[in-house]
């Protein structure tokens, strides 16, 4: 395992000791290496050609959405 030495702005260190002391995290150690871990992972690492990534919930839910003046159906709404 790696071993780093971070300096952190006083509010932020303030704000992860409070999350600890709140328990959302064991120690301050194991805090830093969660919001480490997740800050990393927001980045994309995986390749163009993973074909998961096509399939994404964003390009999901846009070929979901439909317009509703193209729809067939016979349904008469009136308000």
């Amino acid at each position: 395992m790696s071993r780093v030495e971070l300096t952190l702005a006083d509010d932020l260190s303030d704000r992860i000791d409070m999350l600890v002391e709140q328990g959302e995290f064991l120690t301050r150690q194991k805090a830093m290496e969660e919001l480490l871990t997740m800050g990393i992972s927001t980045y994309d690492t995986v390749d163009d050609d993973d074909p998961q990534m096509d399939e994404g919930l964003f390009n999901q839910a846009v070929s979901d959405q439909q317009d509703p003046a193209m729809r067939e159906d016979d349904d008469d709404y009136t308000f």
